[in-house]
């Protein structure tokens, strides 16, 4: 009797539910030793207990779904804790079993596997989406503590995908959907190549069966005559090598059915087009023997130009290696090549799996190990801010590798994704970089900061002590790392000001209530807090100074009177034109200092102030509670924006004239606009940077005397 009859001997009735067990353990054996395979069948025949009596969708006993995940994670040569943690990650979900079961029976470490690739029904959210960014949340933060966990989770989906026949249309096409959304490209960006493929694969044919099935079709009767012109090229590559003293093997690749499909749809081409290619690899046995072969087979056949990939001196983002070629084959007939080393042809297959597969040889994982957890103490990063949502809208941005890869000036390579600018750059070299970067060089030439970089480019960053990241920024920035460290700061900072104009404006009620807030003390205070439901002062603050609750009402609370006691006078306010998101200047009259001005409490947006003389006036006339009296700083030094409307005569270079005679001024032009042209006259508008009333004024003085200017007017809605 072999190895595995004799320890499945052991469970009675385990060979009848289960035969895949046998196989499992047959690889188990081949390179655990005996007291771990023991634990394994021990965790088997705990979760087939478990799970007696439940059935899959196909009618097949549950069980057969935990071993085969199982027995893909022995194939990568798992430890055996992540072999026992895969037998049992339904355990706890689907029967009476407990987490405390496992751990008593298998140990913490098992337990916390299990734990982290369990779902999260228990939980109740708002939507389908919400439940499915936390639960995707949550397995990135397990994944960020142990890699274990997604080489579980994403052989769990593999398995899934491939039983998946038995479940609804609408069901299959969502599961199909999040597969090549989510999980292949998790696969990707682990560098397991073997993985990926099966899981885009069959999440093509699930997502797109018709499709599918007319390229599976086509593929099958083209194989027949691709065999051979593959077979005929491996022979002249091989004969060639072995002219030259290079030992090797060269074989035909075979194209798999969803790179097809998306090649065709990338690149608009028909599926002729993309059949044709031609894919060779070719393995020798080291790096320098890699460019050797490469310029043999330039030397047989031309290269294409611009085809060229050295990914051996650059390694790509999951840490893959090889060199890419394209060459011009018989008949003109493209052949794809790529050449590398044994161990990167490990590495390309396995990525960070490599780590157990071969961990004899301690080079091999060095590199998708490193990156994988340069990738993951970036997700610890971005998970620390936002909400579920944002987080797996950062990560899917960061998972798709269409990579660009620049130099910082001391010559270390920078990967970053396509049409990533300078501040994505800033933020990859260190958050502090990117909040302070004020300027950027591409190439020793300095540049706006919304410039994309291009592959090859060497990038250096200009920062300055107290700046601050731009809100703008955020139209343009690519990469996961520096949308959330810009929107994270927007929030802190948007929470500080908010409770700063929320303490200004509360105590200036209760001034006018004849009290202030050192008057009012702790006691008082907290018991209003009490009443209001609030948890401390901050939180009324910013309550406050976003608009979210009144100060004149919340003054007459802290004193004790009445909302209906007082007379209707509200607290007024200073302003600088400094205090940030939490006080905005209306664009529908562009109010600036000078101008006599009130302020609008609006939820959410905090203070938006308006001039008297503003036409949206009487829209908000019904809600006198929510204005707020108003008044500027002496001596404010800001710009602020103001918008003219001038009528000029039709001549050429008029607007050259008055644009000349503004900046002489001092103002710089933001924005013009042709508002309409007549015969003999045209109407502009003017969007400028002035610093008070009395700079605008001489503004419109001068433009006023300018021979072709007929009339000069402040625009106000």
């Amino acid at each position: 009797m072999d190895y595995a009859a004799t320890i499945l001997s052991r469970f009675p009735g385990a060979s009848r539910r289960d035969h895949g067990m046998r196989r499992l353990v047959e690889t188990l054996k081949s390179y655990l030793p005996d007291d771990q395979v023991d634990q394994i069948l021990r965790a088997y025949h705990f979760g087939a207990s478990a799970h007696e009596g439940q059935t899959r969708k196909s009618g097949e006993p549950y069980i057969t779904h935990p071993v085969a995940v199982a027995q893909e994670l022995a194939d990568m040569h798992l430890d055996a804790q992540a072999i026992t943690a895969a037998i049992l990650h339904d355990v706890v979900e689907d029967t009476s079993a407990s987490l405390d079961d496992i751990e008593e029976n298998f140990g913490h470490e098992v337990a916390q596997l299990v734990d982290a690739v369990s779902k999260l029904d228990q939980i109740q959210f708002r939507s389908r989406a919400e439940a499915q960014a936390e639960s995707f949340r949550k397995m990135m933060l397990a994944m960020i503590e142990d890699i274990r966990v997604i080489l579980v989770k994403l052989s769990d989906r593999l398995h899934n995908m491939q039983t998946l026949g038995a479940m609804p249309t609408a069901k299959k096409k969502r599961i199909a959907r999040e597969t090549l959304d989510i999980y292949a490209p998790i696969a990707n960006r682990l560098g397991i190549n073997s993985l990926k493929i099966r899981l885009e694969d069959l999440g093509f044919r699930h997502l797109y069966p018709l499709r599918y099935r007319v390229l599976e079709k086509t593929l099958k009767k083209s194989k027949g005559s691709q065999r051979q012109i593959v077979k005929r090229i491996s022979e002249e590559f091989s004969r060639a090598m072995k002219e030259e003293g290079i030992a090797g093997e060269v074989t035909g690749r075979e194209k798999h059915l969803y790179s097809i499909y998306r090649k065709m749809a990338e690149k608009r081409r028909p599926l002729s087009d993309i059949v044709d290619v031609y894919g060779f690899r070719i393995i020798v046995d080291d790096v320098n023997t890699c460019y050797q072969t490469l310029g043999l087979i330039h030397g047989l056949y031309k290269p294409m130009p611009g085809r060229f990939k050295d990914y051996i001196a650059i390694p790509r983002i999951n840490g893959y290696q090889s060199l890419h070629t394209t060459l011009f084959g018989p008949k003109g007939l493209p052949l794809e090549v790529q050449i590398r080393t044994r161990q990167m042809d490990r590495v390309a297959e396995a990525g960070v799996a490599s780590h157990w597969i071969y961990k004899a040889d301690e080079k091999t994982d060095a590199t998708p190990q490193r990156r994988a957890r340069e990738w993951l103490s970036n997700l610890a990063e971005i998970q620390r801010s936002g909400t579920s949502e944002e987080f797996l809208e950062s990560v899917k941005v960061d998972l798709f590798p269409d990579k660009i890869y620049v130099f910082t000036p001391k010559g270390d390579i920078m990967p970053l994704p396509k049409g990533a600018t300078t501040v994505d750059f800033a933020y990859a070299v260190h958050t502090d970089i990117g909040d302070r970067c004020v300027a950027a060089k591409i190439d020793r030439v300095l540049v706006p900061l919304r410039t994309p970089l291009q592959n090859g480019q060497t990038v250096e960053i200009v920062t300055a002590r107290g700046a601050k990241p731009n809100p703008n920024w955020l139209t343009f920035v690519r990469s996961a790392k520096a949308r959330t460290a810009i929107r994270n700061h927007m929030k802190n900072l948007r929470s500080t000001e908010s409770i700063d104009i929320g303490k200004r404006l509360l105590d200036k009620s209760l001034k006018d209530e004849g009290s202030s807030l050192r008057k009012i003390g702790k006691v008082r205070m907290a018991s209003a807090l009490e009443e209001l439901g609030l948890n401390d002062a901050d939180e009324l603050y910013e309550q406050l100074g976003l608009g979210k609750r009144l100060a004149p009402l919340t003054a007459r609370v802290l004193v004790g009177a009445g909302a209906d006691d007082a007379d209707d006078n509200v607290a007024g306010l200073v302003i600088s034109g400094t205090e940030g998101m939490v006080i905005s200047y209306a664009k529908c009259c562009h109010p600036i200092p000078g101008d006599v001005v009130m302020g609008y409490l609006t939820a959410g947006r905090g203070i938006v102030i308006h001039r008297n003389t503003c036409g949206n006036l009487r829209n908000f006339r019904k809600q006198p509670e929510k204005w707020i009296a108003v008044t500027w700083e002496k001596d404010i030094e800001r710009e602020f924006t103001s918008q003219i409307q001038i009528e000029t005569r039709n001549r050429t270079g008029v607007l050259a004239e008055v644009a000349a005679t503004i900046a002489d001024c001092g103002s710089n032009i933001e924005q013009v606009a042709v508002l309409g042209r007549h015969d003999d006259c045209s109407v502009l508008t003017f969007l400028l940077s002035v610093k008070d009333r009395s700079h605008l004024a001489q503004i419109m003085r001068n433009v006023r005397k300018m021979p072709n200017v007929l009339r000069v007017s402040r625009d106000c809605a």
